[in-house]
């Protein structure tokens, strides 16, 4: 059965009824919230929300399994490997296996994603 999280708060805030906000790395602002997942049954894919406070980053990292991301919100900087790209609202940006990735947010207002990932195994 389909499950709805409506989008709760006033403009700009970015939380979801329903969804709780987890830090997702300990040593950086960042939030996530996972929007569509296991919980609401999905077995191919999970929709999450990242959200990296400005001056902060996501930890540089890599993965056995594909991203899709789209920004929402604020702007930033991508690493994909060697090359940083400038990001910001409406952008799209695949990630591929095993590619070097990290989110930056140097500017003054949140930098906010989707971002789709295949289910945990």
């Amino acid at each position: 059965m389909g499950v709805i999280h409506r989008r709760s708060g006033e403009s700009p805030a970015f939380h979801w009824e329903g969804v709780a906000l987890e830090r997702y790395e300990s040593a950086a602002p960042v939030t996530k919230q996972v929007l569509i997942g296991p919980r609401e049954g999905a077995a191919h894919f999970a929709v999450r929300y990242f959200e990296i406070a400005p001056g902060a980053a996501s930890a540089l990292d890599t993965h056995a399994h594909d991203h899709g991301v789209v920004v929402l919100r604020g702007r930033g900087v991508v690493r994909l490997g060697d090359e940083r790209h400038a990001i910001g609202e409406g952008d799209v940006i695949y990630v591929a296996p095993g590619e070097l990735h990290q989110f930056e947010n140097p500017g003054p207002d949140p930098l906010g994603f989707l971002c789709v990932i295949p289910p945990k195994r």
